[in-house]
């Protein structure tokens, strides 16, 4: 995840430096950072029901793919429909998703389905460019509700969650073993993370490393039973928050947790394969580099300790956004449901990883995926990052100062993002 300059708040204003790209640490899967080619099949549509146009023109898909074997996956889905409903479909992989998505509506001519992350729903939601569909989809009772949340937007459910990740604790099992632990020491309590990092703790690696971002350190805070926002309310400055990086702080300074960047890794899946950490905080995500990059290294997954209220955890998801001007939009209702359907999400979790966006794939991807089981637990109680208009901006505003934390008070940190929040919340 990029860190962009700390915003700066003037007048009950944010002035907004940079927006914060969560699409790149969002579901993990799809950064919008590579290229691609483009594949279509032949067909047409025509008519107009339910409220949704339609036109005999091609239908455009826009991705951001994290690499081959995503573009390869969603291409050769959407080719597949393609062939069965007879509607022509093109797939393109942009180069820079957010600038595309951006400069397709201002010359009004959008794709008429493409990956949209959470931080961007509602500003494209309040400017008109976005189609609200989520409640004509036949499989809308089959998300987990958290999902749909994540993409409702003034009580309108706009578009169809794609697919998702959880955080959860990721431990190199032979450290541990060297530590003397087993899985009976398998962390519980706040007390017992503190307790095992500090045995994993030695002069070549730290006991638990993460991303010093609110899309790691966030997991605290949730465990704490705190957050951002709460019914549309800024919550950052509650003591529940002042609780969790309190404890973070207190073990950075400790030094038996550490953030990656501080153990020379760039995340935390760079840090456990490195083995510069023992523990880490990530997403399912992590399988592709572990096993791409550092298959060398055995590690197993848990899930994340209870705080003081008990399990918390953060989701980062993208939906299918539908534009507003599509001429094709009863086309690619069906695309999206055909994408969104347990055998189109099974196919793209073995393809390149992400957890299915509905319930009814849970049973058969954990049958599929034994030892990542832990990441879809974390569907029951995860909380996810702010999606009102603005937030990505205070968003990144706090995480520049949380990398400051182990020299901060974690109050001043907080008041401040409070204030930027009242800011944009108003």
């Amino acid at each position: 995840m990029t860190k962009n300059a700390r915003t700066l708040v003037g007048a009950g204003a944010l002035i907004a430096v940079s927006a914060l790209t969560l699409t790149a640490c969002g579901s993990g899967f799809s950064s919008g950072d590579t290229t691609g080619d483009t594949g279509s099949s032949a067909g047409a549509s025509a008519g107009t029901e339910g409220g949704l146009t339609s036109s005999d023109s091609a239908l455009t898909v826009l991705i951001g793919s994290s690499g081959d074997a995503e573009t390869k996956a969603v291409t050769d889905a959407v080719a597949a429909w393609s062939k069965e409903s007879g509607t022509e479909a093109s797939v393109q992989v942009a180069s820079d998703l957010n600038q595309q998505l951006s400069q397709g509506f201002a010359a009004g001519k959008p794709a008429d389905l493409f990956y949209l992350s959470t931080d961007q729903i509602a500003g494209f939601a309040q400017n008109g460019s976005l189609k609200a569909y989520g409640d004509e989809l036949t499989n809308k009772s089959d998300f987990y509700p958290s999902l749909v949340q994540n993409f409702t937007v003034d009580g309108q459910f706009y578009c169809a969650p794609k697919d998702f990740s959880t955080l959860q604790l990721v431990i190199n099992t032979d450290l541990w073993k060297a530590a003397g632990l087993t899985d009976a020491d398998l962390p519980k309590t706040w007390d017992d993370l503190a307790a095992v990092a500090k045995k994993l703790t030695t002069p070549e690696h730290v006991g638990l490393a993460f991303g010093g971002e609110y899309a790691r350190v966030g997991a605290f805070m949730a465990e704490a039973g705190g957050g951002l926002v709460k019914d549309g309310k800024a919550i950052a400055s509650d003591e529940a928050n002042v609780t969790a990086l309190d404890y973070v702080k207190t073990h950075l300074a400790d030094g038996t947790f550490a953030f990656a960047k501080d153990v020379g890794a760039g995340w935390g899946g760079e840090a456990l394969g490195k083995q510069s950490a023992a523990m880490v905080i990530e997403g399912n995500w992590i399988t592709g580099a572990m096993s791409n990059d550092y298959a060398g290294v055995n590690y197993q997954v848990a899930e994340l300790p209870e705080g003081p209220a008990g399990k918390g955890t953060l989701q980062f998801t993208n939906c299918w956004g539908m534009a507003a001007d599509s001429p094709n939009q009863k086309a690619a209702l069906d695309l999206v449901q055909y994408l969104t359907s347990a055998d189109s999400q099974l196919a793209f979790s073995k393809a390149f990883g992400p957890m299915p966006s509905i319930q009814s794939a849970a049973d058969a991807w954990k049958s599929a995926n034994p030892e990542l089981v832990p990441f879809l637990a974390g569907a029951e109680y995860a909380g996810f990052v702010p999606n009102e208009a603005g937030a990505a901006d205070v968003v990144s505003d706090f995480n520049s100062q949380l990398e400051s934390l182990k020299t901060t008070e974690p109050k001043t940190i907080l008041d401040s993002t409070q204030s930027n929040l009242e800011a944009i919340l108003k």
